[in-house]
């Protein structure tokens, strides 16, 4: 079912700029309201590699390309003229499944486009997208750039790492949180910008920073909670 909750008051960093459009839902203005649950097969061949491949849930021991995902491979594979132009999709579908790419995962990336071990390691640590070792099940991302620094973005940063108690890059101890600065977010407008996971979170002030962690571990619960 989609998040009907309403946002009462101006933006506050949870879901983006709303504008004039009040009435809108987070679910609205995330767009969760209309895609729902995404099949791991993918739908179309052309949208099969634009699903965000930094989620919640993964197995970092799951196999690859098998079951829906090896479905979603071939629709994959098929709208690219060769096999170095699947490589970047390819990669973001492996590290959908466990949640970064180990040397295994990038040796088996070429083995099924049939590339170099090297060439496919050379563009995945070439990527700062790709995660090279385990990070949390949260990965906040806050950009640093220009507009986000000049609004206060270290302070956010700091806030951050206060309140999952870890340093830069490291993971917290419950194995939630991975907190790293950000070059760009491409939302210069709602300064400061922070991406977690797949979300984008705007206008974020230090004081902001307790709600989102909060809000965080309440949806990890949840996801434990349905695993069992």
């Amino acid at each position: 079912m989609a998040d009907e909750t309403r946002l009462v008051g101006g933006n506050e960093g949870w879901a983006g700029e709303r504008g004039d459009f009040a009435q809108l839902s987070e679910a609205d203005i995330r767009g969760t309201a209309c895609t729902e649950g995404r099949p791991k097969e993918g739908r179309a061949a052309g949208g099969a590699c634009a699903y965000p491949y930094q989620l919640a849930v993964r197995d970092e021991d799951a196999q690859l390309f098998e079951g829906p995902y090896a479905e979603r491979l071939a629709k994959i594979r098929s709208r690219y003229p060769d096999n170095r132009g699947a490589l970047l999709p390819v990669l973001n579908l492996a590290q959908e499944v466990r949640g970064w790419l180990s040397p295994e995962s990038m040796a088996r990336v070429a083995e099924i486009l049939d590339l170099p071990a090297t060439y496919v390691r050379g563009v995945a640590t070439f990527y700062t997208m790709y995660n090279k070792a385990p990070v949390g099940r949260f990965l906040i991302q806050v950009c640093t750039n220009v507009s986000c620094n000049l609004c206060g973005a270290d302070d956010v940063m700091e806030t951050f790492l206060e309140n999952v108690d870890a340093e830069p890059g490291e993971t917290s101890e419950d194995g939630l949180f991975t907190v790293i600065e950000a070059e760009c977010l491409g939302a210069c407008g709602f300064p400061t910008a922070v991406q977690i996971n797949d979300r984008y979170f705007e206008n974020v002030a230090p004081a902001d920073v307790p709600a989102i962690i909060d809000r965080l571990r309440g949806e990890a619960h949840v996801l434990n909670g349905s695993r069992g």
